[in-house]
């Protein structure tokens, strides 16, 4: 992990548990004795994140129905924490932090992760777009019960990124996106079998049985990643007065040669790939910009 992130040192469940009680009664003893917990259940993973939020970011409600995306709360702050040091280049080695700075979601979520930590840790402002109306109002109730410096936008059409949200006067710092990464509904599923026998759960015991949940449009759209951040790059040409980096993450190795060649025929001034690792997790986001 990033050696800012506060879940370096692993989970405290002491300390979790006195946010959110419950979370007791879905812990359970490795072979050497510690505490763990289930994270093949879905309802206990959504604890954990409500005590870590809590704990960590000064999050006193949040809550989502059972078929959003709960994220991992450790590698969503690897991405904030990566996008503030790709800001502090510019800024003589110093992150910048406070509301000066403004930054874009792109398809922010019910759960609202990215503008939390974004504005948790380092007090930068939020706009969040998403293309699910109800997604839009759980996320609006979030940022409001926690008096969250964020604007959530509903993306009324489903073929723009950047249109319709980046208003004509707007200008933002940064945007960051993690974007649907499989190519069909079949793929999506093949995924989730994959975490389901990573997981050591039998895959016949229906999709409920899945930690992580996600809808469609949270886990597929068409082209996948690769076509999701091709269209990205393309229409990020149309927005390149307005916003200082672009980024977004990769979840598949494979696609970075593709794409920083597409970026080098739209001639952008600067682009980069930048690794990230949790365990043995090894993730990237790309980041690119027409002026420097």
């Amino acid at each position: 992990m990033h050696s800012r992130n506060k879940h370096l040192p692993g989970y405290d469940f002491p300390l979790l548990i006195k946010h959110v009680p419950e979370l007791e009664n879905h812990l359970i003893a490795k072979p050497n004795g510690e505490s763990t917990l289930n994270f093949a259940d879905k309802s206990a993973v959504l604890l954990l994140n409500k005590a870590l939020l809590s704990a960590h970011y000064g999050i006193k409600y949040w809550d989502l129905p059972e078929q959003f995306l709960c994220p991992p709360v450790p590698g969503r702050a690897d991405y904030i924490h990566a996008l503030a040091d790709l800001l502090a280049h510019d800024n003589a080695g110093q992150i910048p932090t406070g509301k000066s700075i403004k930054c874009l979601d792109i398809g922010t979520g019910a759960n609202l992760i990215y503008p939390i930590l974004g504005q948790s840790i380092y007090r930068w402002r939020f706009v969040g777009s998403e293309i699910n109306d109800v997604a839009v109002k759980i996320a609006q109730n979030i940022s409001k019960a926690n008096k969250l410096d964020v604007k959530v936008k509903l993306q009324k059409n489903t073929e723009q990124i950047f249109s319709g949200i980046i208003g004509e006067t707007d200008y933002f710092d940064i945007t960051m996106c993690n974007p649907p990464f499989h190519a069909s509904a079949e793929e999506a599923q093949k995924g989730t079998q994959r975490k389901w026998r990573n997981l050591g759960i039998d895959h016949t015991a229906g999709k409920n049985s899945l930690n992580f949940g996600g809808h469609a449009p949270e886990l597929w759209c068409e082209g996948g990643e690769l076509g999701f951040v091709k269209n990205m790059v393309l229409q990020s040409a149309h927005f390149k007065e307005q916003v200082g980096w672009f980024t977004c993450l990769l979840s598949k190795k494979d696609n970075v040669s593709p794409l920083t060649k597409l970026l080098k025929q739209q001639k952008v001034s600067q682009f980069k790939t930048v690794k990230m690792q949790q365990g043995n997790k090894q993730s990237r986001f790309l980041a690119w910009r027409y002026s420097c």
